[in-house]
């Protein structure tokens, strides 16, 4: 893991490179700014992502397109809750956009900067709120594997994890990756209907915990196996989105 003072092209280049697992920048946002997120979230009602496939419980404000999947492609269901997405944000009356100056404090250093993925040509979601207070089960991200076609217009070769930490208990809340990828044999230690893995998958594999931190980025390559332990004390708030290293050079999000 590398930590810094900013997302440089150097360390962004060995995070796709697979040099690091994972890079931190403390102090990314303000605390006044995330103070001003915090405080509009916490008057919202957040929604969950589907009980059947995420069990514990976990909690977002925004729309995922996890949870639109079929057949491996995107459900027409994505869009239209993806408007009310864009409305539900406006709705909260902030005086800057958080995704997009998340998206320019990456992209900062980065030749192709960061942008808005599109599918059909369409752009898809800037980001959600995520609340994982029970934790995320053992699981990997990789839209190579987990779409029979490309996800976005321009293809990918990489594909990172973006987090800004709003608001973190006191203890609780790690993120813990391990180094190992999906192999065929770990379909024999996936839970029933779920999208996570029994942690026996990953026992015999190095790993690496970070406590989150207020006004933290964290970006981590999501095809190595990871999870998010139970929070205790408060709840644990965090910005994300996806991010694809196109073949382009370019950066592109979505959620």
């Amino acid at each position: 893991m590398a930590g810094a003072s900013a997302f440089t092209r150097e360390l962004l280049t060995d995070l796709a490179a697979g040099r690091y697992a994972a890079v931190r920048v403390p102090g990314f946002l303000s605390g006044e700014r995330c103070t001003e997120v915090l405080t509009s979230l916490e008057e919202q009602a957040f929604d969950s992502y589907g009980n059947a496939r995420v069990q514990p419980r976990v909690m977002r404000f925004g729309v995922g397109i996890s949870d639109h999947m079929v057949d491996g492609s995107v459900a027409d269901s994505y869009w239209t809750e993806l408007e009310r997405h864009h409305e539900v944000w406006q709705g909260l009356g902030l005086s800057f956009d958080p995704f997009a100056l998340c998206r320019e404090g990456l992209g900062a250093h980065w030749p192709g900067g960061v942008e808005v993925g599109r599918r059909g040509g369409r752009e898809l979601g800037a980001g959600v709120a995520r609340e994982p207070n029970q934790g995320f089960r053992v699981h990997f991200d990789d839209s190579l594997r987990e779409y029979e076609h490309d996800l976005l217009d321009t293809p990918l070769i990489g594909q990172f994890a973006f987090n800004l930490y709003l608001s973190v208990p006191p203890s609780g809340g790690e993120t813990v990756l391990w180094r190992h990828r999906w192999q065929p044999e770990d379909e024999a230690y996936r839970l029933p209907a779920s999208y996570g893995y029994d942690e026996e998958a990953v026992r015999d594999a190095e790993s690496l915990e970070i406590t989150p931190r207020v006004g933290e980025a964290l970006l981590i390559d999501p095809r190595y196996f990871h999870a998010v332990r139970p929070s205790r004390g408060a709840r644990r708030i965090a910005l994300g989105f996806a991010v694809g290293v196109a073949v382009t050079g370019q950066l592109l999000t979505w959620a």
